[in-house]
């Protein structure tokens, strides 16, 4: 277990591989911890450095009272790359992963090489959207939430055929701490990247999931697109968490992107 202290937080992270090896940092989503990418990884190359975290306000990282700002996520993925001395770092953003990926290729291009962008975009839902959630998460906890999150988490197939596993990420969400949660959701509320993101240019791949009710493929694909010669994949099937339904086709596909950048 890895610790960094960044400023105003603990931040608990894991990194695995050699020092000098091709770096990947993986970023998860809102109600998550860095688990969602364990499957994944299992599937890269061992000579590859891996990076992943906690974000704040969720896993065995520290959360401090919200609301967050996205220039603080992003900020926290900065200075933990800047902590273990990571550069030219592929970033592999989720969800509001994806916002941090995007964020942390505009502010420091200096660590970013390319990026992934899954299941993401550059706006997501409404300011008033997501103050509905918080106030429902505040009012009755993230119990509230938990089985309608599951169900744009995953296909109705894999729910049916995986109900154990279902059970675990569900689990997982509950399990977050209230106050993160509610923080990570007000900077996702405040966030529209599309004029930063716009101006990127650097390699960049979308990924989605046919059946994601969160970020539906066509919402992926048109932020993708905002960056030249980016390029998009959809994996059917999955819902807003391909790394967990199929990590198979998720592994093929991070790995096809690192072998065209030479990053392997």
């Amino acid at each position: 277990m890895k610790t960094a202290r960044l400023d105003d937080i603990l931040v608990h992270f894991e990194d695995r591989g050699p020092a000098n090896g091709p770096a990947l940092l993986f970023v998860n989503s809102l109600g998550t911890d860095f688990r969602i990418w364990d499957a994944v990884v299992a599937r890269l190359p061992e000579h590859l450095r891996i990076i992943r975290y906690d974000l704040r306000g969720h896993g065995l990282s520290d959360a401090p009272p919200g609301p967050y700002f996205m220039g603080d996520l992003v900020a926290d993925a900065g200075r933990l790359l800047d902590h273990i001395a990571a550069k030219d770092v592929v970033v592999i953003g989720l969800s509001i992963g994806g916002f941090i990926a995007q964020g942390l290729a505009a502010e420091r291009f200096d660590l970013v090489r390319a990026m992934v962008l899954s299941n993401t975009a550059s706006k997501i839902g409404t300011t008033e959207m997501w103050d509905e959630r918080i106030a429902a998460v505040r009012a009755n906890g993230i119990e509230a939430l938990a089985d309608g999150t599951m169900e744009r988490w995953f296909s109705h197939s894999f729910r049916k055929t995986q109900a154990e596993k279902v059970a675990l990420y569900r689990n997982m969400m509950t399990r977050q701490p209230l106050e993160g949660y509610a923080g990570c959701a007000a900077a996702i509320g405040e966030s529209d990247l599309y004029e930063s993101t716009a101006r990127l240019k650097l390699p960049t791949l979308g990924i989605a999931g046919s059946e994601d009710g969160s970020t539906p493929p066509d919402l992926v694909r048109e932020t993708t697109n905002l960056v030249a010669g980016s390029k998009f994949h959809l994996i059917r099937g999955s819902g807003h968490l391909p790394c967990v339904d199929n990590p198979d086709e998720y592994a093929q596909t991070l790995i096809g992107f690192l072998e065209e950048l030479g990053h392997l």
